[in-house]
C-alpha cells in the first residue's frame, strides 16, 4: 500500500522520517503543493537535517548512519529514503486537486493543519478534508484535532477521533473515512487519565485540571510582530524566544471524545508556551473521593501506573528523575510518568445540607453536616510533543487504520 502525506512541517517531515524507518507501506507520496527552493536537491537537504533531532542518517542508523537519502530524479520528483520510493507533488493545495487517484494512494495522512473541519465543503473556499475523498483517496487521517466552524452542527457521521491504544477500536472501518489523531497534549492527557478510570470508575472523579508546560509551535513568532486584523490574543505576536507565554488548549474538549467518561467530569485545561523546541509536561491535579479508612496516597496511584505500563507499550512509568531533554525521542511513549513527584493530600470537607440545590427540609429541622473525604492528587506526566510521543503515536494509528483496509 501507498502511503500519502499532505504537507511537510514539522508533524509532516517527522511523519516521513517515522515511515521512511518502519518501512511498512511500499511507496510514499508527498504533497507540497508549491515549490520549494532550487528542486528536489533542498527538499531532500530539508528532509535529512532537523536542528532538534539531528539527522536523518542517526536517527535510523546511529552513528554509523552512511548515506540515506539516494536516486535524486528532479523530472519525476523523486527520490529514495531509506530503500522507500518517495514522490513529491508540487503543484496543488487544495486537497480536492492532488492528484491521490492518478498516484493509487488510499490512505492519505494531512499534516497541515488547515483542514480540520470535517463538514466543510470542499468545494468552497481554499477547500476542506473531504477534499481528499474526492481526489481519490478512501481514508483520511488529521494530525489536530477536529474543529467545526459552524454553530450547531454535529460530528459527521464518518469522522472520529481516536488515541492509539486508547479508543482505536471505536474505529469502524465500513463507516469512519475521516480520522482525527487528537493532539498531542490529548494523547498524553488521555494515558494519565484512563489507567485512573479504570482503577476508580468515573463516579470518583469529582474534578480535574490540568496545565501543559509546552514547547514551542510553528504558530508562534520568533520575533515580537504586529497581530493581524481583528486578532483578540496580541501575546500570539510576541516572541517565543524571550518569553513565557500563557495561551489555550482544545485537550479537554477533545478528551471527552477520546474518554467519554470525562464528560461527566468537571475539567479544566491550560496552556503555557515556553521557550523549547520540544519536550513537554502535563501537571494534572483530580479531585477523589476517597475512603477515610484506606485513603488514596501516593504509593497507590504509583502502582496503578506502574501496573498499566506493564500491558500498554505506550504508557512509561519512570522512577529516574527526569528533565524535558530526557524524553526526546523517546519511541512510541504517548506519556512518561514522573512517580517520584506524584503528591497527595487527603482532607474532609464539611458540607452542609442546608445549601443543598433544589432539596427543602421541614421548618425547624436542623440538616447534619456531612464530612466527606477527598484526596488531592498531583501528577506529572512528560511528552515529546513532535517525534517522540505525537509523530510516533500517529504513525501506529496509521499503520493500524491501514492494516483494516481491504
Amino acid at each position: 500500500m501507498k502511503l500519502g502525506l499532505n504537507g511537510l512541517g514539522r508533524i509532516g517531515k517527522l511523519s516521513l522520517w517515522h515511515h521512511a524507518s518502519r518501512q511498512y507501506f511500499s511507496e510514499i507520496i508527498v504533497n507540497l503543493g508549491r515549490n520549494v527552493g532550487s528542486g528536489l536537491v533542498d527538499i531532500a537537504a530539508a528532509i535529512e537535517k532537523d536542528s532538534t533531532y539531528g539527522r536523518l542518517s542517526m536517527y535510523l542508523h546511529g552513528h554509523k548512519g552512511g548515506r540515506v537519502i539516494e536516486n535524486l530524479n528532479e523530472a519525476a520528483g523523486s527520490m529514495t529514503i531509506n530503500g522507500i520510493p518517495v514522490t513529491f507533488l508540487r503543484q496543488a493545495r487544495n486537497p480536492r486537486d492532488i492528484d491521490w487517484r492518478g498516484n493509487q494512494v488510499q490512505l492519505v495522512v494531512d499534516t497541515t493543519g488547515a483542514f480540520k473541519d470535517p463538514t466543510a465543503d470542499p468545494d468552497e473556499g481554499r477547500g476542506s478534508v473531504r477534499g481528499h475523498l474526492l481526489a481519490g483517496a478512501e481514508k483520511v487521517l488529521v494530525s489536530a484535532p477536529f474543529k467545526i466552524q459552524a454553530k450547531g452542527l454535529d460530528m459527521p457521521e464518518d469522522a472520529i477521533t481516536t488515541v492509539m491504544g486508547i479508543n482505536d477500536d471505536d474505529y469502524d472501518p465500513s463507516r469512519h473515512s475521516i480520522i482525527s489523531a487528537a493532539s498531542c497534549t490529548t494523547t498524553c492527557l488521555s494515558y494519565m487519565i484512563k489507567p485512573l478510570i479504570d482503577h476508580f470508575g468515573a463516579e470518583k472523579m469529582l474534578s480535574a485540571s490540568m496545565v501543559t508546560v509546552h514547547a514551542v509551535t510553528g504558530s508562534q513568532q520568533v520575533l515580537d510582530r504586529l497581530p493581524e486584523a481583528g486578532a483578540s490574543d496580541l501575546r500570539k505576536n510576541r516572541s517565543i524566544l524571550n518569553n513565557i507565554i500563557l495561551t489555550s488548549t482544545g485537550a479537554a474538549k477533545a478528551l471527552g471524545l477520546v474518554i467519554p467518561e470525562m464528560k461527566s467530569i468537571g475539567f479544566t485545561a491550560e496552556s503555557v508556551r515556553i521557550p523549547t523546541s520540544t519536550g513537554s509536561l502535563i501537571v494534572l491535579v483530580l479531585n477523589l473521593q476517597d475512603e477515610l479508612e484506606n485513603p488514596i496516597n501516593r504509593t497507590l496511584l504509583n502502582s496503578i501506573y506502574e501496573e498499566y505500563s506493564k500491558t500498554s507499550p505506550y504508557l512509561i512509568f519512570s522512577t529516574e528523575q527526569n528533565v524535558s531533554s530526557d524524553i526526546i525521542g523517546i519511541p512510541k511513549a504517548a506519556v512518561v510518568i514522573e512517580s517520584n513527584e506524584i503528591h497527595t493530600r487527603t482532607a474532609s470537607i464539611r458540607v452542609n445540607l442546608h445549601n443543598l440545590k433544589n432539596y427543602k427540609f421541614e421548618e425547624g429541622f436542623t440538616a447534619p453536616i456531612l464530612e466527606v473525604p477527598i484526596t488531592q492528587a498531583v501528577i506529572y506526566g512528560w511528552y515529546d510533543n513532535e517525534l517522540g510521543s505525537y509523530t510516533n503515536m500517529l504513525g501506529e494509528l496509521t499503520v493500524s487504520v491501514a492494516d483494516r483496509m481491504v
